[in-house]
């Protein structure tokens, strides 16, 4: 893992077309503004977790649907 440290106004790029930016610094919260393009999936670690769950489960369905 790559850790880095950065201030407010401050920025990181990813791969050339992807840019995190530190938004504001309030106590122990960061807020980061993303900037990405419209067909690269950006959530939050919770989302994304609930969202592969959601996957797995449906799959589990599928299989056993098309088992029948």
């Amino acid at each position: 893992m790559l850790v880095l440290s950065r201030k407010k106004n401050e920025s990181i790029v990813i791969n050339n077309d992807i840019t995190i930016v530190v938004v504001e610094i309030r106590g122990d919260k960061v807020r980061l503004g993303v900037e990405a393009p419209k067909e690269v999936p950006v959530h939050r670690r919770e989302v994304y977790d609930a969202i592969k769950r959601n996957e797995s489960g449906q799959s589990a369905t599928d299989a056993s649907t098309n088992s029948e």
